[in-house]
């Protein structure tokens, strides 16, 4: 059992001395590859077009972190609604814990962009030139020829575009594709700081897709660690069935015209096909491991070898442990109820949030140091600062400031028209004076309403200063 368990002791692309051992994996095919490849599409041209989409004139998707403006699904979000965005995280990440819980790390195998990249664009170049895993490994071990000048040096120049493309979709999502564009028509020498920056973040993405590749899974990724934390025994992963494949007598070659069921042993053949597919290098039959991202590459080749020699699919599936020792089938339990409970919950105060979110955020506060100032037939007068954030693009004009709640007047010290340009703020002064007789106590909550010209557009509340006696 100690020898069994010895692979845990090391990571699979690691030998004893801790060396790396580079991945070759073969080059996957199979019905569970060609869905991944639809959904990597569609995820592609999302992640692609995010930046470039506008929705009444906002960016689909920017993250903004400098200027703190974020879009999000074309809803603009400023610092003022920073804890709309902390709940749309929290949300994210009680999604991913929900299905971690009952389905595994299959965001790794099916959504994570470092998994669709490495996968479905970067590798598949590399099957292109350099062909499948035999052929990869003959090149690597190959002397410095003319083919394998011409064959790594066509590669790693088609790594760098992309990895230079990529950068600069990332860019848009950091600073606006308007400005992005706007960068690109200026070009790079006037703008050399960003240029810079972009040439970091495309090398940032050269050395993750063209050297550290699967380590990013294994050794960079907090994810993978949390699948030691979430997964319980019926949770659903990429899982080999050793019931069916060791059986009595364990695993053995396939031999033609066996009849394996009368010499007890496993339907496992040990053609090793399902760990030659695999991208971080496991072998899948040592059962769950952290390596594992669950790309269903094994399950293809799996399927593929059965097929050929006449026996069941699905000796690797998706299954959990308590189907392969007890045959039970998915139960949505108490674990995954409460997960689902919490998200429910999330989910309604994020609605409900979005549903009561005003289009201009106005904030009023009295100017620090200032105490209230007595003027003629008992009217006491205090100075405020105003700031108005406009999230929308449209500009709101003829900006007016009424007391909703007492009798008084309020005099902005810029009388002309006041304007709040959409996604700008605009800051300013003002005096709000009231007759002692409206006051009842030496600080008054006012209820302020923002309009403009008649419509009402914000209400706000600030603390009037007044005189302890009104006699």
């Amino acid at each position: 059992m100690e020898n069994q368990e010895k692979f845990r002791d090391k990571i699979a692309t690691a030998d004893d001395q801790g060396k790396r051992l580079w991945v070759f994996p073969k080059k996957p095919s199979g019905k569970f590859y060609e869905y991944r490849k639809y959904v990597s599409y569609i995820l592609l041209i999302l992640l692609f077009a995010a930046p470039f989409v506008k929705i009444n004139g906002n960016q689909f998707m920017m993250f903004n972190i400098l200027e703190r403006r974020f879009n999000i699904f074309g809803f603009p979000f400023w610092p003022q609604d920073f804890h709309i965005f902390v709940i749309m995280m929290v949300i994210g990440v009680v999604f991913i814990i929900l299905f971690t819980v009952a389905f595994g790390r299959i965001f790794c195998g099916w959504f994570c962009p470092q998994t669709i990249f490495m996968e479905m664009v970067f590798r598949r170049i590399e099957y292109w030139i350099e062909g499948d895993r035999g052929k990869q490994m003959r090149l690597e071990k190959q002397k410095w020829d003319s083919e394998k000048i011409r064959k790594r040096s066509l590669k790693w120049f088609l790594f760098f575009v992309i990895s230079f493309l990529i950068a600069n979709v990332f860019l848009a999502y950091l600073i606006g594709s308007d400005r992005l564009i706007q960068y690109v028509t200026d070009g790079p020498l006037n703008h050399l700081s960003t240029f810079i920056s972009l040439l970091i973040f495309t090398a940032v993405f050269y050395f993750v897709f063209a050297w550290f590749r699967e380590q990013v899974c294994v050794i960079a990724c907090p994810y993978g660690r949390l699948q030691g934390v979430l997964l319980d025994n019926k949770s659903i992963v990429v899982a080999y069935d050793h019931k069916r494949g060791e059986k009595e007598k364990g695993r053995a070659k396939f031999k033609k015209n066996e009849n394996r069921a009368e010499t007890g042993k496993g339907d496992c053949i040990d053609c090793f096909q399902c760990v030659q597919v695999c991208p971080t290098g496991i072998d899948i039959r040592n059962g769950t491991q952290l390596e594992c991202i669950n790309c269903t590459a094994c399950i293809d080749a799996c399927d593929s070898m059965m097929e050929a020699v006449d026996l069941p699919k699905g000796l690797i599936r998706y299954a959990s442990e308590e189907n392969i020792e007890k045959k039970a089938k998915f139960r949505f339990t108490p674990r995954l109820k409460g997960y689902s409970i919490v998200l429910g919950i999330l989910t309604a105060v994020l609605v409900g949030m979005l549903f009561i979110r005003s289009e201009v955020e106005a904030r009023i506060l009295r100017l620090p140091g200032q105490l209230y100032e007595r003027k003629a037939d008992n009217v006491v007068s205090n100075v405020f600062t105003y700031k108005l954030v406009n999230k929308t693009t449209a500009d709101f004009e003829d900006i007016e400031f009424r007391l909703l709640s007492h009798k008084g007047v309020i005099k902005p010290v810029k009388t002309s028209n006041i304007t709040v340009p959409g996604q700008e703020l605009t800051e300013g002064t003002l005096f709000i004076e009231i007759h002692t007789a409206a006051l009842e106590d030496e600080k008054e909550k006012l209820k302020i309403g923002v309009y403009s010209g008649d419509r009402l557009i914000e209400t706000t509340s600030t603390m009037f200063m007044g005189p302890r006696s009104f006699n």
